[in-house]
Parts: C-alpha cells; sequence; structure tokens
C-alpha cells in the first residue's frame, strides 16, 4: 500500500509545547442494564448514527493507543520524558473509552445490530504492517481531528439527546468532553517525530472519504436491521440533524477545513465546552489521575 515514499521533517530545534493534563477518570455509570432499541430520544435515525460511531471506537481507540505509544518510543529521551505523562494520560483516556463502549456494543449486539465497520478497520490496519509510525500517527491525528469536532459539537448541542436516559447522556458527553481535552496529544507527537505537512494532508483526505463512507454504510445498515430505514421520520431527521441551522454538517465543515491549512493547531479550535462539562459533572466520575495504569 505505501509505495510512496515517506520523508521526515528535521527537527532542527527540540519540539517544545505546554504538555497537557490528560486525567483519567472512572465512569460511575452502570451500562449492565440494558436500554431501549430507540435510545436517544425515541429517534431512529440519532440512535442508528450514534451506535454507528460506537461500533468503531473499540478498535479503533486501540489503534490510536498503539500509534501514539509507538511513536513516542521512537523520540529522542529527553522528548519521551517530555511526552511521558501526556502519553500515559491519553492511553488511559483512550482505554476506557475502549472499555465502556465495548460494554454499550454489546447491547446492540443483543438488538440484532450487526457491526460490519470495525472488521473493515481491522483489515485496513493490516496494511500499515511494517510501516513508518508516522503514517500510523497521521491516521490518528486526522481521527482524533474528527472525533474533536463531533465532541465540540455535541457538547454545544446536547439537545439532540433529548429525553434519552441520564446515564447515556452522560457516557456520549463525558466521551466528548475527553475527546476535546486530549486532541492535541497525536498531533503533537506527529509534529515532534518529524511529521510532514504532506503526508498529513493526505492521510487527512483519506481519512475524510473512509469515515464518512463508513459512518454512512453502518448507520444505513443499522436502520436497515431496525425496520425504520424508509420510514419518513428517518429520513426528517437525518436532514434536520446534519443539515438543519445547528446540524453536524453545517457547524463542523469550517472546522473540518481548518485542518488543511500549514499553520494549523488543534489548540486553535479551543472552546471551554469540554472543561465546563467536566466541572459541571464531577459527580458522574471519579479522577483516577494522568499516570494510573491503563487497562489492558
Amino acid at each position: 500500500m505505501m509505495q510512496q515514499r515517506y520523508t521526515p521533517v528535521p527537527n532542527l530545534l527540540p519540539y517544545s509545547r505546554p504538555m497537557t493534563e490528560l486525567v483519567v477518570r472512572r465512569l460511575l455509570i452502570d451500562l449492565e442494564k440494558p436500554f431501549e432499541r430507540h435510545w436517544c430520544d425515541g429517534d431512529p435515525f440519532r440512535t442508528a448514527l450514534f451506535n454507528a460511531l460506537s461500533m468503531s471506537f473499540p478498535v479503533g481507540e486501540q489503534f490510536f493507543i498503539d500509534a501514539v505509544r509507538n511513536a513516542a518510543k521512537t523520540l529522542p529521551p529527553e522528548q519521551q520524558a517530555q511526552f511521558d505523562a501526556e502519553v500515559r494520560g491519553f492511553v488511559g483516556q483512550e482505554a476506557t473509552h475502549r472499555r465502556i463502549h465495548g460494554l454499550f456494543n454489546a447491547h446492540l449486539e443483543k438488538l440484532g445490530l450487526v457491526n460490519h465497520w470495525a472488521p473493515r478497520i481491522q483489515e485496513r490496519m493490516k496494511l500499515l504492517d511494517g510501516t513508518l509510525p508516522h503514517h500510523a500517527l497521521a491516521i490518528t491525528a486526522a481521527n482524533e481531528h474528527f472525533t474533536a469536532i463531533l465532541a465540540e459539537w455535541l457538547l454545544a448541542h446536547p439537545e439532540v439527546f433529548g429525553n434519552s436516559e441520564p446515564r447515556l447522556q452522560t457516557m456520549w458527553l463525558w466521551h466528548s468532553a475527553e475527546e476535546a481535552e486530549h486532541k492535541s496529544t497525536a498531533f503533537d507527537v506527529y509534529q515532534a517525530i518529524g511529521g510532514n505537512h504532506s503526508w498529513r494532508i493526505t492521510w487527512f483526505r483519506r481519512v475524510t472519504l473512509i469515515f464518512v463512507t463508513d459512518v454512512l454504510r453502518q448507520t444505513v445498515n443499522n436502520l436497515h436491521h431496525d425496520g425504520t430505514l424508509w420510514q419518513w421520520r428517518t429520513w426528517k431527521s437525518a436532514a434536520h440533524t446534519l443539515f438543519g441551522r445547528e446540524g453536524l454538517v453545517r457547524k463542523t465543515v469550517r472546522p473540518w477545513r481548518d485542518y488543511l491549512r500549514r499553520d494549523f493547531h488543534p489548540s486553535q479550535q479551543e472552546s471551554d465546552q469540554s472543561s465546563q462539562w467536566l466541572r459541571t459533572h464531577s459527580d458522574v466520575f471519579t479522577p483516577v489521575g494522568a499516570s494510573a495504569k491503563a487497562p489492558a
């Protein structure tokens, strides 16, 4: 797959920037109890869309963990020390997301939904075997940008969950807050190992096409299994959720496009939604520390 030559950018000066404190949090919700088929406010489309995203998370989060951890090991010792605490925090947060969505997805299986997305991710991951860590990390940084802009949209529009069960709203908004919190980590490690702009943009464009195609395919598949694909309310909700005045697509096009700039950095899209949610909802999680051992 990787026939093009990768040319890293030499670091003439040590890559330096303020470290982000990433606290690993144990979410205090019960995901053993099953939930309704249309758990997202009784809306088939929004339920199917969020279910599709969740189906990709366990495999995807493990890929991100491996990419960041493996790339960080290639840094000189002094830079490894600079990134050590943040990388451990990133790994801990992503591992917790992987576990929580694994529990959530187990209920989706019981509802008869079939996860076609995760196997496709696993097959694509095999194509990266033997390539430089820059490629996996560029893919991770691109995906982290997607999850960050989605997360910030959700935090700004919690009304999309309507009257959903509080525990499920908590799960999605907690995940969103942490995604926004660690959105710079993969990007900064990529810069630190000499990742070049050309490959960052090449992978971002590829990831955009793959991500959008996969999330739509899995959402349609979920609706088909659910028997609601051709219902008018499904398409009405899709149009409003994606393309309404505050819709997901309309509100994320500009931050998506920002990634293409040569001088882009995730912190330029900083918002206080994440920290505000974490402060306001500190009763739904227990901090276990940035250096806590990540779940296996």
